[in-house]
């Protein structure tokens, strides 16, 4: 007994079915992952201008931001006597309420500008990177995301592997840059226990947004470094199979088979609607087998003669029949017959170069009906 066992060669393809991902995406592909919320985008980029902005802030506001915190601070405290003279030594929850709410209003326009800079900043290096294009799609839940085993998956696939290496090479690039600053920079540390409260803050502060400045420039390098392999890696992601294509341009353009079908019942009906329109003709001329081109004149529609049928072979001889049938006049002339197959369309006015040849034939059809 024999043992035949069948399989699919696909199988074994190094991407599954369709084979390799070798081709370039398509428009429609790049355009589809686009609504998916797929792109080529670096989150670093952001958090490194976002880091930059916000020191270079904080090196302009510190000042002021100061004032308002000290400010902020005295007033609150100042009014609390007045109020619990004003209640005999209680102070009622609706005062508290007020102070605090007085206090958080006073906060938030302290830190405003770090918002409104940080929401812009981020703003516009994400529309910088993949243009603007609001979809809501990365947002809908998806089973893939709690499913375990691909959890797992994501865990230990190369691109965790990735973030794991750049996350290790922000930790070291930043400990390098506040090693070497603050070892640059120790004496002066050595020096606060000589200062003043305030010369000890502003110290604090200019120490803090310088080295905060120095590790932002050196985030940025890692950007760089990431955008580069975001777009690499998406330009990898998007390649398609030879099949994909295919199939893409069998959904795009439409099965050939049915396409097929469809011209075919197009030509018929234009066949019918020609067949239809052969009585009025007043000549045809032909091959005499091979072509047959059928020619009216009227000069209330054209200026010239114009072609009202034409066929080859089969088509060809139907249009004889038809033409004899309602007894139209049969000319034999070859080139006649083949120039203005060829040239012109069903429809369509005789050309120029050709009006001297059908107006002899149309003259001697004209003269055997006793028309002329």
């Amino acid at each position: 007994m024999e043992l035949i066992l069948t399989y699919d060669l696909q199988f074994f393809a190094k991407d599954g079915p369709g084979g390799e991902k070798t081709e370039e995406p398509t428009s429609k592909k790049l355009s589809d992952a686009r609504s998916e919320g797929q792109v080529a985008k670096s989150k670093e980029v952001s958090s490194a201008f976002e880091m930059l902005f916000a020191f270079i802030v904080i090196n302009f506001w510190l000042e002021r931001m100061g004032t308002y915190f000290v400010g902020n601070i005295y007033d609150i405290y100042s009014q609390i006597p007045t109020y619990v003279k004003m209640y005999d030594g209680y102070v009622q929850d609706q005062t508290f309420n007020y102070l605090f709410v007085q206090s958080m209003n006073r906060i938030l326009m302290c830190i405003a500008p770090f918002l409104i800079v940080g929401f812009v900043v981020a703003v516009v290096t994400n529309i910088l990177q993949v243009k603007w294009k609001i979809t809501t799609k990365p947002l809908k839940p998806k089973f893939s995301k709690i499913n375990p085993v691909s959890g797992f998956k994501r865990i230990f696939s190369p691109n965790s592997l990735v973030e794991l290496l750049k996350s290790v090479l922000k930790l070291t690039l930043i400990g390098y840059v506040v090693y070497s600053y603050l070892k640059k920079n120790m004496p002066p540390l050595f020096q606060f226990y000589s200062l003043s409260l305030n010369q000890g803050i502003i110290q604090v502060g200019v120490l803090v947004i310088n080295l905060g400045i120095r590790i932002a420039l050196f985030y940025m390098l890692i950007a760089a470094l990431d955008f580069a392999y975001q777009k690499i890696k998406f330009k990898k992601d998007m390649k398609m199979t030879k099949q994909e294509v295919k199939d893409e341009y069998k959904n795009q353009e439409g099965d050939p088979q049915i396409k097929s079908k469809q011209r075919q019942r197009m030509q018929e009906a234009s066949r019918r609607r020609m067949m239809q329109k052969l009585p009025e003709a007043d000549v045809v001329i032909t091959n005499p087998t091979h072509y047959a081109v059928a020619i009216k004149y009227d000069p209330e529609l054209y200026d010239a003669p114009y072609v009202v049928a034409k066929g080859a072979d089969y088509l060809a001889q139907k249009i004889r029949e038809t033409a004899k049938e309602h007894h139209i006049e049969i000319v034999e002339n070859k080139p006649l017959a083949r120039m203005l197959y060829a040239n012109v369309d069903v429809g369509n006015v005789v050309p120029p170069e050709l009006y001297q040849a059908v107006a002899e034939v149309l003259a001697f059809v004209y003269h055997l009906q006793g028309r002329v």
